[in-house]
């Protein structure tokens, strides 16, 4: 990383903090969020003329970026801002299709870094939330087509993306890690069905059911069951995303908490000024810089070999999810019981921050995935 692309990244941040701060206010923010789309058409636009997709894709593909540490600058700056348009969806589809996608498929990577498009990841089933391989859709070949059955659960933004990338079993038992395939289904194939819900923390998702979704033979992503390689490279990016924009979010949650414990008084004096909770802040700022660099650790390794890049971003998401808890319980025992109410920030934050913990995948499943991968590392 040199000195021109720090500079460069910096003046990134710098752009969509500024423009978060203008357009994404906490009131906005909330009124998009939990609204019926969930998000903003308008300022996905802007996002994507801002650079802030095409910096999750290198070059080659068109994109103005796609390194690791360019991945966690747009991340932290939207978990700054508690943004909840559709990034996670477009990078990791987005990913997906650079790595195995043919030339054709590698055309709609425009699409999706102009914002004029919404990509969904639509791997998770119900009755399994975390592992890779158990996957219990069907593909079948139907000529030189094929024929997917299944159901799909917590789809982020599935009910409006015009582009879902499905995992689907074309061969093998359930937990096969062999005869898992990836599929490029557009939304509005026929027979798929779309439940769409809003989000606890903002944002919205949706169920599907793929009831003999017929597709052409160039629905296909990469070779036919050798899926689970670019799944697991596409969902690694997600997890890079997601601990870039707990941290985001912690940082913002730590100074909110500061400047209550600066102003609010109690007898006569600051309550920043007791001990105990001097201490309670200054074990949370440590933490918060633990998160860090758990962040840097995974960014600096994304573009690795496989098992360094796996443990890399389980050991961020394990720390992320340990660490976000802690700063969101602290944060708002700390501000007492107004902590809690809808109409503070912080209370907003804090719900992201347990969320994000069960996204990708929670801190115990990461925990015993890093372990895991460290046995194979040794063997």
């Amino acid at each position: 990383m040199n000195f021109e692309h720090t500079e460069d990244r910096r003046m990134l941040a710098d752009s969509l903090d500024r423009f978060v701060a203008e357009q994404y206010g906490f009131e906005s923010r909330n009124r998009i969020a939990y609204g019926e789309q969930g998000h903003s058409t308008e300022l996905w636009q802007q996002f994507a003329e801002l650079g802030a997709i095409g910096a999750l894709f290198p070059e080659s593909e068109g994109g103005f970026g796609g390194a690791g540490f360019d991945i966690a600058v747009v991340f932290e700056s939207l978990g700054r801002g508690l943004v909840a348009e559709p990034f996670l969806g477009a990078l990791m589809v987005g990913r997906a299709i650079a790595a195995a996608g043919s030339a054709a498929q590698k055309e709609r990577l425009a699409g999706l870094m102009a914002g004029s498009q919404i990509a969904a990841l639509a791997h998770d089933e119900p009755g399994n939330h975390y592992e890779l391989s158990r996957v219990a859709t069907r593909a079948e070949r139907q000529g030189e087509g094929w024929v997917l059955s299944g159901a799909k659960a917590v789809a982020l933004f599935g009910d409006e993306a015009q582009l879902l990338l499905v995992s689907a079993r074309t061969a093998g038992a359930l937990e096969d890690e062999a005869g898992l395939s990836l599929f490029l289904v557009p939304g509005d194939a026929a027979g798929l069905t779309r439940r769409g819900y809003g989000r606890i923390d903002g944002g919205r998702a949706a169920e599907l059911v793929l009831d003999q979704v017929q597709l052409g033979a160039d629905a296909l992503l990469g070779a036919e069951g050798q899926g689970l390689a670019t799944l697991e490279l596409a969902i690694a990016h997600g997890l890079l995303a997601l601990s870039a924009e707990a941290l985001g979010a912690m940082e913002v949650a730590k100074q909110h908490t500061l400047e209550y414990l600066r102003t609010r008084k109690q007898f006569g004096v600051p309550i920043g000024s007791f001990q105990a909770l001097q201490h309670r802040m200054a074990d949370l700022l440590l933490e918060v810089e633990q998160a860090r660099s758990a962040v840097i650790n995974a960014a600096a390794a994304i573009d690795a070999d496989r098992l360094t890049r796996e443990r890399a971003v389980s050991a961020a998401k394990f720390s992320i999810g340990r660490i976000a808890a802690l700063v969101a319980e602290e944060s708002i025992q700390m501000h007492g019981g107004i902590g809690m109410t809808w109409e503070l920030p912080l209370a907003h934050y804090a719900k992201r921050l347990v969320m994000i913990d069960h996204q990708l995948g929670d801190e115990d499943h990461h925990l015993a995935r890093y372990m895991a991968l460290g046995r194979q590392e040794r063997a």
